[in-house]
């Protein structure tokens, strides 16, 4: 049986599904990943400092100006669009199969794709806020700003993405949310994630199903507790899958 043979069978047997998904979830719609051969973090010849000094707490507060240049030019698709996983997680979903999605992505394709069970432990480049007066502002309002620096319209205080930088704890209510969901879970899905950023991988030990799917191009500290692996990219394999189920609902 072919793994996305088998990837469909235990959907269909399955009521509690859970999906934990990394940057390679969104690679198929066009995003970079970190830490493969092409990813972020093996360009940093090509910037003035490492992707992970930028991306911290205290580079934002101090060089704020560097911070969104990166930011804008690197970490910013708004035209990315969902592909095969994103679309058929949201399809489970609605099916009353699927009960989350938990990512580490920023991007909002699973929204896009029409899920609504999403748990983004490291925030959403879609939510943007005032570092003074909370006020909210949108992807668009941060990419359009004529200053380098986004600021407050109102009191002129820098607008901060709502995602987590390196330095700045998870939000506890999300970590919460996501332990209680594959503690409870009969299948857990792995995509597209290398399980090294903690506290986030620590997170698949929760697991108390009979069945765990990893799907990574790469080998993870968990390859060896899975009980199906497939490497090939995931929104084609998800789309192989979508195929097989519509077929055995004809």
């Amino acid at each position: 049986m072919k793994p996305e043979e088998r990837l469909a069978q235990w959907i269909g047997e399955s009521r509690n599904i859970v999906f934990f998904g990394g940057a390679g979830t969104s690679t198929e719609s066009g995003i970079p990943d970190f830490r493969s051969a092409a990813g972020l973090y093996r360009q940093e010849e090509q910037l003035p400092y490492p992707p992970e000094v930028m991306l911290s707490r205290t580079f934002f507060m101090e060089h704020p100006d560097v911070f969104f240049d990166f930011y804008r030019s690197k970490m910013l698709h708004p035209d990315a669009e969902p592909n095969g996983c994103h679309r058929l997680l949201a399809g489970l979903e609605k099916e009353g199969r699927l009960q989350a999605v938990i990512t580490q992505n920023i991007d909002g394709l699973h929204q896009k794709a029409g899920s609504s069970r999403v748990l983004e432990l490291h925030g959403s480049v879609h939510r943007n806020y005032c570092m003074k007066c909370a006020r909210f502002y949108s992807l668009e309002e941060v990419m359009t700003a004529e200053d380098a620096v986004p600021r407050c319209q109102h009191d002129g205080a820098i607008i901060k993405p709502d995602v987590v930088l390196y330095e700045e704890e998870l939000n506890q209510e999300t970590l919460y949310d996501s332990v209680e969901a594959i503690s409870r879970a009969d299948l857990l899905i792995i995509g597209g994630t290398s399980l090294t950023v903690q506290p986030a991988a620590s997170l698949v030990t929760y697991f108390r199903g009979a069945r765990t799917v990893l799907m990574n191009a790469d080998p993870t500290p968990y390859d060896a507790k899975a009980n199906l692996l497939i490497t090939d990219p995931i929104g084609q394999v998800m789309e192989r899958v979508a195929v097989i189920l519509s077929a055995g609902q004809a």
